[in-house]
């Protein structure tokens, strides 16, 4: 349908349309996205149906990355926040200080990753260690590369996103090459003041990136925190749900044995019900049979009294 000033509505956005493609599974993906495409020919869209027709299908991984998106959207906010952090704090940190962070940005990853494989899961499309490692891969990009986070940020991740080489375990060992590259303070001909201001320069340039760092380890051990909170209300839930279905199946077990007691009794109920009309038959026959003998009995005390009549 449009509006009602001609532009498309919210079905024929051509941007609503690739959502909702990046959200399906890859197996139902190209025959969704031929129809859309078509449907957009139809209705004289050519740029429309050329966009969408240009969408690649999503590899498995992709879609998990965009399904952790999609159904994670306030952790996946401050996945992406905690990237932009991470970045910077790699720019700045030391070696120590970036080793640091690196252990804490693979446990994250690992948590997330984890996430993505569970709804997958649960979606029906379970996912294969590769699979996973490769949503690790991308997850990884995320928050190495702003292009990648954008990516990801828009739900649209087509494939395995690679994060730069630069950042991770390489930005550790090329930590001291950048502290290494500054040019030593040798000329003689520095002045006492000249070596004052830069010695303040280089406290105050270090007193930001020390604190940079200090915030970044802040919001990654935040991030964990939530995740942990996050793994454990879902073990709550799966131990609430392993509770009601065993509930089910004994609430089960209890309606299918009071059936059988039900179908019992009514197979018992029409067996006395069948006796109760063969008694009510017996009790006619014999009211009948008694009434006869009352009449008969009847007849004979006339039949006596007469014949004594006759004898006086």
């Amino acid at each position: 349908m449009r509006r009602e000033d001609g532009r498309p509505g919210p079905e024929e956005d051509v941007e609503a349309v690739l959502d909702e493609l990046y959200a399906l599974p890859p197996s139902d993906f190209v025959a969704r996205r031929e129809e859309r495409a078509a449907r957009a020919r139809t209705r004289r869209r050519a740029e429309d149906a050329r966009r969408i027709h240009a969408a690649r299908r999503p590899t498995l991984a992709g879609w998990a990355a965009n399904l952790l998106r999609r159904s994670r959207p306030d952790e996946a906010e401050r996945f992406l926040e905690l990237g932009s952090a991470l970045r910077e704090a790699y720019a700045t940190l030391d070696p120590g200080g970036l080793k640091e962070l690196s252990a804490q940005r693979r446990r994250i990853v690992s948590e997330m990753s984890r996430q993505a494989a569970a709804l997958a899961r649960e979606a029906g499309h379970p996912l294969s260690d590769a699979v996973q490692r490769d949503v690790e891969t991308t997850l990884r990009a995320v928050l190495a590369d702003p292009e990648a986070a954008t990516v990801w940020e828009a739900g649209r991740v087509e494939g395995v996103l690679t994060p730069p080489s630069e950042f991770g375990a390489d930005a550790v060992a090329a930590a001291p090459a950048r502290r290494a590259s500054t040019p030593a303070r040798t000329s003689r001909e520095d002045t006492a003041t000249a070596r004052r201001k830069k010695d303040e320069e280089a406290e105050r340039r270090h007193a930001e990136r020390e604190e940079r760092a200090a915030r970044a380890r802040e919001e990654a051990r935040a991030a964990e925190e939530r995740l942990r909170e996050r793994r454990t209300a879902r073990e709550g839930a799966a131990a609430a749900l392993e509770r009601a279905g065993e509930q089910e199946r004994e609430a089960g077990e209890r309606v299918t044995a009071l059936e059988e007691q039900l179908a019992r009794a009514r197979t018992e109920q029409k067996r006395t019900h069948a006796e109760l009309g063969r008694a009510r038959e017996r009790d006619r026959a014999a009211a009948k049979e008694s009434a006869g003998a009352e009449r008969e009995a009847a007849a004979a005390a006339r039949r006596a009294e007469q014949a004594e009549r006759d004898d006086a």
